[in-house]
């Protein structure tokens, strides 16, 4: 062999070895710190160099054949003690060996346009290893990640397929010529389509298992905004009821303040009113419509929206009997209007417009619900939804339309003219 290609030889050997140590790294669980980098460094230049031992102390031959002990084995172990998992960095170390053959690959096919030309495959496998390896840690390694969350034996079951490939690899290509004989674009199309059909079921998991998280973190934000809801409920019924009894006590409550005129206390009578007209005008609930649910929310909303200078005007048509679950409707009405009056007190700290309009109705059986507010320029829908980069933010608007997808209803999320609107019908 010429010094050139000594030379590319012990380059690639490094770039090959640099694109699966930090690939396998890359696809482990590991909440890296300061420690754990240096750790990882100081593991890539010992195997490097271990590598280099043996390619010029023995034989490039040597290298090959002992590459799973001096290399892959080791990594294991490092990346067990990293991660703290045992099955996984197995998993990880395999793969990573398994998207190292995609340089190889993509190398070949470029060869391919060259055949007289001996250099450019291992040339064009150097020039593939940076952006390969960018690649496959951006868009492939935070699949690898979250699936490192299944049990030991699911782990295992997506082991199969990169371990297969490992032996099959190392035993007709490596430790065997079975395969020398045969053309090796073909030789190498069986792996790249293994390859590429274990990448597309990895990446396919990893969606469902998201949607699956994101669906069980959906239901425990329903589930809480239910009981939260049901308790303003209880807690304006008791205030009601309070109201209530003030009401049909007021003769003992007269009683009382006459006596303290009659005793010369006026001062404590007319403390004993102010205490009176407070508590009942801390517990009075504005009718809207029939249903009591619908009137306790737009009541409980209509105090902070009066707090926060906001006004809120609600035309509703509510009966008591509606096809909808009393614990959705609050939560219908709550996700709502909070989304409303928040972006209310986003446009009154800016000396924008600031106000809350309602429409409710039911006819023929079907609830129809509408919320208009001011919008700012800028608002960024995807997929017909508003989306919103701030933490805990985002979850009201999934709330609505999982409640509507469960009625089979309809909604729209839209801006028209410097105007917010949500339309449901359910």
């Amino acid at each position: 062999m010429t010094a050139p290609g000594i030379l590319l030889e012990v380059l690639d050997g490094a770039a090959v070895g640099i694109f699966g140590i930090l690939l396998s790294a890359a696809f482990c669980p590991i909440r890296w710190t300061g420690k754990k980098r240096w750790a990882l460094a100081g593991c890539t230049a010992g195997l490097l160099a271990l590598q280099g031992m043996f390619y010029f102390g023995a034989s490039p031959t040597a290298a090959k054949y002992l590459y799973p002990l001096i290399t892959h084995l080791p990594l294991y172990v490092v990346l067990v003690l990293l991660s703290g998992q045992k099955v996984w960095p197995l998993v990880a170390v395999l793969t990573a060996y398994l998207c190292c053959q995609v340089r190889r690959w993509a190398a070949l096919a470029v060869a391919l346009f060259f055949p007289q030309h001996p250099l450019v495959q291992p040339v064009a496998e150097l020039l593939f290893t940076l952006p390969l390896l960018l690649l496959f840690i951006r868009f492939l390694a935070p699949s690898m990640r979250q699936l490192s969350r299944y049990p030991a034996s699911v782990q295992c079951q997506f082991g199969i397929v990169p371990l297969v490939s490992y032996l099959f690899d190392y035993i007709t290509h490596v430790y065997t010529s079975l395969l020398s004989e045969a053309n090796p674009a073909a030789v190498e199309f069986m792996f790249f389509v293994c390859c590429a059909a274990f990448l597309c079921s990895i990446l396919r998991a990893s969606r469902v298992e998201r949607q699956r998280i994101q669906m069980e973190q959906l239901q425990t934000s329903l589930n809480l905004q239910v009981t939260q809801a049901m308790r303003e409920i209880e807690a304006l019924r008791l205030s009601q009821q309070r109201a209530s009894t003030y009401r049909h006590d007021l003769r003992h409550h007269l009683q009382y303040i006459s006596a303290c005129i009659e005793n010369g206390r006026g001062e404590q009578a007319q403390e004993y009113i102010q205490s009176i007209c407070s508590e009942i005008e801390a517990s009075k609930v504005t009718t809207y419509c029939e249903n009591e649910a619908a009137n306790l929310i737009f009541s409980s909303f209509a105090g902070r929206a009066e707090n926060c200078g906001v006004p809120l005007n609600i035309q509703a048509h509510i009966p008591q009997l509606i096809s909808v679950a009393e614990t959705d409707l609050c939560v219908l009405l709550s996700n709502a209007l909070e989304n409303a009056l928040r972006a209310c007190r986003r446009m009154k700290a800016e000396n924008g417009p600031a106000y809350i309009e309602v429409t409710a109705r039911e006819k023929n059986g079907h609830l129809f619900l509408q919320f208009v507010n001011p919008c700012p320029e800028g608002i960024q829908f995807e997929n017909g939804l508003p989306v919103t980069h701030a933490e805990g933010h985002g979850i009201g608007v999934r709330s609505i339309c999982a409640i509507v997808e469960q009625y089979g209803g309809m909604y729209s999320f839209a801006r028209q003219q410097d105007q917010f609107v949500l339309r449901i019908s359910l």
